[in-house]
């Protein structure tokens, strides 16, 4: 039977360190890479603005179908995920000011992941749900700059609010091809800011995608996310 697992990534939002690439950037220049949807495997990447439909609040259950929802994507597009219909779809919540985010940036973790499983078929889409003025938040111009920069290769980049109910970053599910929520929860075991945990972590979501392609059910199909929390607006 899917296991849930309480791993000991439990939701935090901690003061940022500094951080510092491979290349000596700062973590401070991260901030604008991130802000927003991505969906792997297309060209252009879209990001959306405006609140998702179909999901805004709505919470996704694992072993449940995963909540419709279309939203706007940088390019002005629209985005469903009735689109993908028959695809493996993982869904990325991210915040370009969080170090816990910035981990699997500077580590490289997060874009190979994309580039991986885009590559073979899979849909990635990289959400960004912080508020104007919150830590997070980015305009489309600048979210493109940081697909760039950092080697990105989502299917899509979306700037949506409330969708699943999402509390953390970064926070992922993965939708399998039925429409099913087949995992929820941290990408892995490690919930530090360190880069070099990287290697030594297990990765739940590459686990569940592995398990998936195989045709085998998710062993560990639920964690608790951990990261700083999601800058909703408020008002």
């Amino acid at each position: 039977m899917p296991r849930i697992s309480d791993s000991r990534g439990a939701h935090k939002d901690e003061a940022k360190p500094a951080l510092v690439t491979a290349n000596g950037a700062n973590m401070a220049s991260f901030g604008r890479v991130l802000g927003g949807v991505i969906v792997v495997g297309i060209t252009c990447a879209m990001a959306l603005f405006v609140g998702p439909t179909g999901a805004a609040g709505l919470r996704a259950h694992l072993g449940a179908p995963a909540p419709a929802f279309s939203a706007k994507d940088i390019s002005g597009q629209v985005v469903s995920l009735d689109n993908y219909r028959g695809k493996t779809v993982i869904l990325e919540w991210t915040n370009n000011g969080c170090p816990f985010v910035g981990k699997h940036y500077n580590s490289g973790n997060m874009q190979t992941l994309q580039w991986r499983f885009t590559g073979e078929g899979d849909i990635w889409l990289t959400i960004a749900s912080s508020a104007p003025g919150q830590e997070g938040y980015v305009s489309p111009d600048e979210a493109r700059a940081d697909i760039a920069r950092w080697n990105a290769a989502p299917s899509d980049y979306l700037l949506v609010g409330h969708l699943y109910d999402a509390r953390a970053t970064p926070h992922m599910v993965v939708i399998d091809r039925a429409g099913m929520v087949a995992y929820m929860g941290a990408i892995d075991d490690k919930p530090s800011v360190d880069p070099a945990d990287v290697k030594t972590a297990k990765n739940y979501v590459v686990a569940a995608l592995e398990e998936l392609a195989a045709g085998k059910p998710v062993t560990i199909s639920g964690t608790r996310a951990y990261g700083c929390s999601v800058k909703y607006k408020t008002s």
